[in-house]
C-alpha cells in the first residue's frame, strides 16, 4: 500500500534497543508514526536495504521522504521540532517573508521546529487549505496542538513561553525599519562607530524584498529584490547593526534624556531615531475584500505566484507596481487580466512596451472594481467592474486578484508623537529629513514627499544618516 508523503514511518524490530528507544521518544512526545517489523514483514526488509544502500541498519525512520538511519533523539527533536515546551511544526516557502521572520525568531530563540515546504510538497497547501478554511496563508504554524496561522513574534513568544531580556539596551540611534532606507542608514551610521539597531515589524527588505525583479537600481541590470535586500542587510549587519524582525512598535517616549521605543517584544532607548517604517499596499475597500484576502485577494505578487501555476488571474491597476508585478505574474499564470481605472496605463513606456509581447496578458481600460464575488462555498469566483463610459457592470471570471493601486505610509503609531500630513505622511522641514521632534528623523516612503523607488530610499538613507550624526555632534 501506498503511504502518505506526510507519514513517519518507522522500520524496526522488537528485539532491537534502539528500535525500542526510539518508538518511546516518539511515543512519549505524541508523535503518530506507521511501525513496519522487519521481522514480521519480508518488505519491509528490502525497502530498509534500498533505503539505506543494502545495509540493514534498524531504525530506519523515513521523515518527509528523507531517510534517517538509526538517529538519536537529538536528530530525531531537530527532525520532528521537539522542545520541552511543545512539537513546532512551520509550513512555509522560501520565498515567504513571514516565514524567514518565524524561522528566523524561533531560531534565535533555540526553538527547534520541522520545516515543510509547501513547494516541496504538493500535499502541504491542501493542509493549509484545510486548516485555514480554504486559505492559503503561510507560515501556518502548530506549536503542540494549537494551530497558529502566520503569528507574530510576540505570538510565538507567549505560546512557547520564550523569556525575553528585562534589561533596556541603549543605543546612539533606534531605526525603525529595515528596508532599503534604514539599512542604508545603519551601514552609514555603523561605519561613523554609532550604535545602531534597526526594529522591524515584519521582515527585513520592506516592499523591495516583495519585488520579484528590480531593473532600475544602478549597477544592476536586473536583481530580484530579495537578493538585494540580502545584500544589503548582510553589510549592515558586518558593520555591527543589530538587526530585530517581527519587532513591532507601538509607542515613542522620553526616558532620562533618551528616546523610548516601546515594542510588543522589548523596550529599546536611543539618543535619535530615524523613522522609516516605509509604507504598504493599499486596498480597494470594497465588498467582498476582507474576506478573500489570502484566498483569491493578493498584494504581493512574490510572495503568492507559485500558488497561481497554470491559473488564471486578475490585476487591479495600471501603474509601475501594477505592471512589474503583473509582468512578473505572466510567468506562473495561464492568463492575466489587467483592471485599469483609467482611460490608459499610468506606467512607464518600458513596462507598457513590454506589455504587449506578452501573449497571456489582456487588459481592460475605463473599468472601476466594485466588488469582489464569490462562489457557492465562499471562494473567490470574480471581480465585478463597473464601465466608467457606460456605467455598464461585469463579472470578469478568474481563479484569483492581485490589487496594486498605490501605498499607504506605515505611520499609525506615530500620531500624537510626530506632525503628520493628513495622508498619514511624516511631515519634514522643506529639503530635510527633520520632523517636528528635534532627534527624531523620518526617511524613505513613509516621508513626505518621498519617491517611492529603492535607489531614492537609499539616498535618503545616507541623508539621515548625516543628520543624525550632525544631532549627535551637536
Amino acid at each position: 500500500m501506498q503511504r502518505a508523503v506526510n507519514e513517519i514511518i518507522l522500520f524496526g524490530a522488537d528485539w532491537c534497543p534502539d528500535c525500542r528507544r526510539a518508538k518511546a521518544f516518539l511515543d512519549e512526545n505524541d508523535v503518530d508514526f506507521v511501525y513496519r517489523d522487519t521481522e514480521l514483514d519480508e518488505s519491509a526488509v528490502e525497502t530498509v536495504e534500498e533505503l539505506t544502500g543494502g545495509q540493514r541498519v534498524i531504525p530506519t525512520i523515513q521523515i518527509l521522504g528523507r531517510t534517517y538511519v538509526n538517529p538519536d533523539n537529538v536528530a530525531l527533536a531537530l527532525a520532528l521540532g521537539i522542545n520541552p515546551q511543545a512539537r513546532v511544526v512551520l509550513y512555509g516557502a522560501d520565498w515567504c517573508p513571514d516565514c524567514r521572520r518565524a524561522k528566523a525568531y524561533l531560531g534565535d530563540n533555540g526553538i527547534k521546529y520541522q520545516y515543510i515546504d509547501v513547494d516541496e510538497h504538493d500535499w502541504a497547501t491542501a493542509e493549509i487549505e484545510a486548516i485555514n478554511d480554504g486559505k492559503r496563508t503561510i507560515p501556518t504554524i502548530l506549536v503542540g496542538d494549537t494551530w497558529y496561522v502566520n503569528p507574530d513574534n510576540a505570538t510565538l513568544r507567549d505560546a512557547l513561553g520564550i523569556e525575553q531580556e528585562s534589561s533596556t539596551k541603549r543605543y546612539d540611534t533606534l531605526i525603525l525599519g529595515a528596508g532599503a532606507t534604514g539599512l542604508t542608514a545603519a551601514i552609514y551610521l555603523q561605519r561613523a562607530k554609532r550604535d545602531t539597531v534597526l526594529l522591524e515589524g515584519k521582515n527585513v527588505g520592506g516592499n523591495a524584498f516583495l519585488t520579484a525583479k528590480i531593473e532600475n537600481y544602478p549597477g544592476f541590470v536586473d536583481i530580484s529584490g530579495p537578493d538585494l535586500m540580502d545584500r544589503m542587510a548582510e553589510q549592515a549587519r558586518s558593520y555591527g547593526a543589530e538587526v530585530e524582525t517581527g519587532t513591532e512598535v507601538t509607542a515613542i517616549a522620553t526616558h532620562e534624556g533618551y528616546f523610548r521605543v516601546s515594542t510588543d517584544l522589548a523596550d529599546y532607548e536611543g539618543r535619535s531615531i530615524v523613522i522609516a517604517t516605509g509604507s504598504q499596499y493599499r486596498r480597494l475597500e470594497i465588498p467582498g475584500e476582507d474576506a478573500l484576502i489570502g484566498s483569491g485577494v493578493h498584494f504581493c505578487a512574490t510572495c503568492d505566484a507559485p500558488f497561481y501555476k497554470g491559473r488564471s488571474i486578475i490585476v487591479v491597476g495600471g501603474g509601475n507596481s501594477a505592471l512589474e508585478e503583473g509582468l512578473y505574474l505572466t510567468e506562473f499564470a495561464s492568463e492575466v487580466t489587467f483592471v485599469v481605472r483609467s482611460p490608459g496605463f499610468t506606467a512607464e513606456p518600458i513596462y507598457t512596451e513590454k506589455l504587449e509581447s506578452i501573449e497571456n496578458a489582456s487588459a481592460l481600460m475605463n473599468r472601476t472594481a466594485v466588488e469582489f464575488v464569490t462562489d457557492d462555498n465562499g471562494g473567490f469566483r470574480a471581480l465585478r467592474v463597473q464601465n466608467n463610459e457606460t456605467g455598464e457592470v461585469e463579472d470578469i471570471m478568474a481563479d484569483g486578484a492581485f490589487v496594486f493601486i498605490g501605498l499607504t505610509p506605515n505611520t499609525a503609531f506615530l500620531e500624537g508623537t510626530v506632525n503628520l500630513d493628513e495622508a498619514g505622511y511624516v511631515d519634514v522641514a522643506p529639503g530635510s529629513v527633520e520632523t517636528s521632534v528635534p532627534g527624531i528623523f523620518a526617511a524613505g516612503d513613509c516621508r513626505k514627499g518621498a519617491i517611492a523607488q529603492v535607489a531614492a530610499a537609499t539616498g535618503e538613507g545616507v541623508i539621515a544618516s548625516f543628520a543624525v550624526n550632525e544631532f549627535l555632534r551637536r
